[in-house]
């Protein structure tokens, strides 16, 4: 048995892949299971093998496929998936819209905007007041925040009507004991804090 060489031991070529040979190697030790000895020199030879194949490897006499050199190349690449040229581009708009405010630019404006609301709901006289100081505050603080004066007055005023016409529907679909006006302002200025706080 010392006469053959750990290939021959194994049963298996020079040429042999390492499948081929871990293959036989497990085959090998299945047969010779209850020989001890026969196991440690199969062992023995599929040691061998590996070091004269890696020895082979390192002088670039075995060619490594190409899918065990470089396996990310065997990977297929994920699909890419293309958004419409349109989303993109509102969704760039969105996000350069959002803003993420400080303690200070959040409390600022909701201080005024609760004054507000309390100044709506002690008379109902005091509303339309109330509403121009609101939006008069929102511009303040979004212009402060970017000095657009355009979108600052396109906030506001999409705030003040949404707020006006929701609010006066949420009023009268209500029917409670505050006047549809008082509802209509709180949801307005609850809409300009928002947009006073969380837009540029």
């Amino acid at each position: 048995m010392s006469d053959l060489s750990p290939y021959e031991q194994l049963g298996v070529t020079k040429d042999a892949s390492f499948e081929e040979i871990q293959a036989a190697r497990s085959r090998q030790i299945e047969q010779h299971n209850d020989d001890r000895k026969r196991v440690e020199q199969i062992e023995m030879a599929y040691d061998a093998v590996l070091m004269d194949r890696l020895r082979l490897r390192q002088q670039g006499k075995i060619k490594i496929p190409e899918g065990i050199r470089f396996p990310e190349r065997a990977m297929p690449s994920p699909p890419q998936t293309v958004a419409p040229a349109s989303a993109n581009r509102m969704s760039e708009w969105f996000q350069g819209a959002i803003d993420t405010p400080s303690q200070a630019d959040i409390l600022w404006p909701a201080g005024v905007f609760v004054l507000l609301s309390i100044l709506s709901a002690v008379n109902v006289a005091y509303t339309p007041i109330a509403l121009a100081f609101g939006a008069g505050t929102s511009l303040y603080f979004l212009n402060r925040k970017e000095k657009r004066f355009g979108r600052a007055v396109l906030y506001t005023l999409l705030s003040v009507v949404v707020g006006i016409l929701i609010g006066g529907q949420l009023g009268a679909w209500l029917g409670s004991q505050l006047p549809s006006e008082t509802i209509a302002a709180w949801l307005t200025f609850f809409l300009l804090w928002l947009v006073t706080s969380f837009l540029r």
